[in-house]
């Protein structure tokens, strides 16, 4: 373990609900009861009060045992670390919703913790929700849902943030997945008919091999994006049929193959970094890409739009960042093994005034998983504690009532 320049502390876990009404004709999550939407939120804190609370959020699962954020804690911050409704999955995930989901953790943070200042922290795919919101919360722009469809995003007020962080994070879940797409599938129906081999990254007779040449990664990038749009084109067709039918409520799902195909994994000269070459965030990527655990294997025809699409999902951190006008901090980590190197750099740079901080870490990799992370680990909280210091975001003698 590293000396670290912050003092550690012991600190305390409390679990809550953050519980708001909404009525709806389809239920997203099972389990549900009546118009009540529950996220399920932990509060890490130690002795010492504050005024200021970290809200973190992942689309699914729980950050707050995510490794950085009881680091965090560690360090005398204030933590929320909460579920979005959608904690058994993301099959059925609007991003809508989850911008909704963050401001209940924060008008709950505000009024019924007492806490008077709240910094946005979003790791990996945590950090477009929380930037998107922040610009929800300023400078609303969303009205319809990507399917196309009313949400009660757009009547409702979002308190906004005194600062938001982005922590090893992808610009936009849909972005990362079009990186990700295995473009040799040209059946959505039966992934292995008719295969392009020479798109196959794990077929050994694909003569295009690591490293890849400049005309083969244009290729295959344009393969992606145009199985991406018919994949779009696939739900908003079956959604267009459901409505033609009388059906508006109802839902298609279906299955997306290969979604870990990325040639960063094996060719370690395409957007270099630190990374372990012929490995993946979740391991060997040949085995993942066909894994039931793999980012997006199933989906329903809103979630789609709303999530992954290209054309149609609206809540890309770098599309958002011109829109927010307090504090960023965008840390990359310098062996990620799932960000692309390009994604922070972007949304750094769209954001638009001068009060922003980019730091990268040389030597984390995505998870912090390893026996040589934990100095990193270290490293990376003693980073953010700095940094919201700075900004008169760290501790503070007024009470909170939480």
């Amino acid at each position: 373990m590293p000396d670290p320049q912050v003092p550690r502390v012991k600190y305390r876990r409390t679990p809550f609900l953050v519980v708001t009404q909404e009525s709806a004709v389809r239920k997203d999550v099972y389990g549900s009861v009546g118009d009540h939407v529950a996220r399920q939120a932990q509060l890490l804190r130690g002795e010492a009060d504050s005024d200021t609370v970290i809200i973190c959020m992942h689309p699914i699962g729980s950050p707050a045992y995510l490794p950085l954020f009881p680091e965090l804690a560690r360090t005398g911050l204030h933590i929320i670390g909460s579920t979005s409704r959608y904690t058994v999955g993301d099959a059925a995930l609007q991003m809508e919703n989850v911008l909704l989901d963050i401001g209940a953790c924060v008008r709950d943070a505000q009024e019924r913790l007492g806490y008077r200042k709240v910094v946005l922290a979003g790791w990996s795919g945590g950090g477009s929700p929380m930037m998107g919101y922040q610009a929800e919360a300023e400078k609303p722009a969303i009205t319809r849902t990507g399917a196309g469809e009313p949400t009660p995003l757009s009547d409702t007020e979002l308190p906004a943030a005194d600062a938001v962080m982005l922590l090893a994070a992808p610009r936009s879940r849909h972005r990362l997945l079009s990186d990700f797409l295995d473009a040799s599938i040209t059946d959505e129906a039966d992934p292995d008919r008719n295969r392009a081999n020479e798109f196959d990254l794990y077929d050994p007779a694909n003569p295009n091999r690591p490293p890849y040449s400049a005309d083969f990664l244009l290729a295959y990038r344009e393969r992606q994006r145009e199985r991406s749009a018919r994949i779009t084109a696939y739900a908003q067709d079956k959604l267009a049929a459901l409505q033609a039918a009388g059906r508006a409520h109802d839902e298609h799902a279906f299955v997306v193959h290969g979604t870990m195909a990325d040639p960063r994994w094996l060719d370690p000269t395409v957007e270099p970094n630190g990374r372990r070459p012929g490995w993946s965030y979740l391991g060997d990527p040949a085995v993942a890409n066909t894994s039931p655990g793999a980012m997006m294997r199933f989906t329903t025809t809103r979630s789609w739009l709303s999530q992954w699409s290209l054309e149609t999902a609206q809540v890309d951190a770098a599309d958002a960042a011109p829109r927010v006008s307090v504090p960023a901090f965008v840390l990359i980590n310098g062996r990620d093994d799932a960000v692309p190197v390009s994604h922070p750099h972007q949304v750094f740079e769209a954001i638009g005034h001068n009060d922003k901080d980019l730091v990268e870490l040389p030597g984390a990799n995505h998870y912090f998983a390893g026996d040589d992370q934990a100095s990193h680990l270290g490293t990376a909280a003693d980073l953010v504690h700095g940094w919201l210091s700075k900004h008169n975001l760290g501790h503070s003698h007024m009470r909170s009532r939480a």
